[in-house]
């Protein structure tokens, strides 16, 4: 965490800046392209992201992280001792002893985050110990509200609206839940390896395929048509998400508009990736040229420099992105990609 951001957040307590501090680092290590976005916020909102997803990183490294040899129930008492800290923390009953939990709750009081979107998110992280499959994708829907909808909505009042927040709840919602299924066609493998396999069982069917011919092709490295199949038809699903969610860039305070664009283009280009290797992904990952991911992010940066000087130029109200603050009034227009 740089001083410049702590400093522009009015974050002073030493402890409280070390707790940002280590969330900064999670980001950094864990989260690429998450992590490239938030540097194109204003500086003193970057701190509350780092938070938001230092959370979610730790919460998904209990459940999920291959190299440690913790039993299942090791992990499900951890999740219950992350959740107790997030209690004391969220309201205030108690000594917190866990970082991420400290830049959490400061972040969620200077904001007013809803406490429900934290609650859901660790719903969702407890089945992962215990559910390897989903059969429709109504089952992975409500899985998605809590691991990737509730993500959306947790970062809406750091990123500020033009108009009123609930109008750009549902499209904030669609894209987290439009990143996490990136997310489960990229790492499909991965995930197969821990036991899950997040597309449906009916996608499957559909396809004349099911889970132990997908799990054969990861172990022998064979490919099957069908397969492929499946994974074009949950790139399509993907990215008719994406254009719900699309909408809601435009929303936004125009000074975090280039952050989430960024993020967008990214993400979506991960299916494009995913395309162009034919859909090898129970074999390797694919990923974003780097000289794609450079060209995004030099447009984003300036597009948020314009935003930045548009901002400051322009007086009277600004954007909904603290609770004190008054709404802009600014129109609604459509945010290209």
């Amino acid at each position: 965490m740089t001083v410049r951001e702590l400093d522009a957040a009015a974050v002073h307590d030493p402890a409280l800046r070390a707790a940002y501090a280590r969330c900064r680092t999670l980001n950094a290590r864990h989260g690429r392209t998450y992590f490239l976005a938030t540097r194109l916020l204003p500086v003193d909102r970057r701190p509350a992201v780092h938070a938001l997803y230092g959370f979610a990183r730790h919460a998904d490294d209990i459940v999920d992280d291959l190299d440690s040899t913790a039993s299942p129930g090791e992990r499900a008492r951890a999740l219950l001792a992350l959740e107790a800290q997030l209690e004391s923390g969220l309201r205030r009953t108690g000594a917190v002893t866990e970082p991420v939990i400290l830049a959490l709750s400061d972040t969620v009081r200077r904001y007013g985050i809803d406490h429900r979107h934290f609650t859901d998110f660790l719903a969702s992280m407890r089945s992962d110990l215990t559910v390897g499959g989903y059969a429709s994708y109504d089952e992975v829907g409500r899985y998605m509200h809590g691991s990737a909808a509730v993500i959306g909505l947790q970062m809406l009042p750091v990123l500020g609206t033009v108009g009123p927040r609930e109008e750009a709840a549902p499209h904030a919602a669609a894209l987290g839940v439009a990143f996490q299924l990136t997310n489960f066609l990229r790492d499909v493998g991965e995930d197969l390896d821990r036991g899950r396999l997040y597309l449906p069982a009916e996608l499957l069917a559909a396809h004349g395929v099911d889970r132990e011919r997908f799990e054969w092709s990861r172990r022998t490295g064979a490919r099957d048509t069908r397969i492929t199949d499946v994974l074009r038809a949950a790139a399509a699903h993907n990215r008719a998400v994406y254009r719900d969610a699309l909408p809601g860039i435009a929303m936004l305070d125009p000074v975090s508009r280039p952050c989430i664009r960024t993020a967008f283009v990214l993400y979506s280009g991960i299916l494009d990736a995913i395309e162009a290797d034919g859909y090898a992904v129970l074999h390797r990952r694919s990923v974003v040229p780097r000289r794609r991911r450079a060209v995004v992010a030099l447009d984003g940066l300036v597009r948020a420099v314009a935003a930045r000087r548009a901002h400051r130029r322009t007086p009277g109200p600004v954007a909904e992105a603290r609770p004190s603050r008054p709404r802009v009034t600014a129109p609604v227009q459509k945010e290209p990609v």
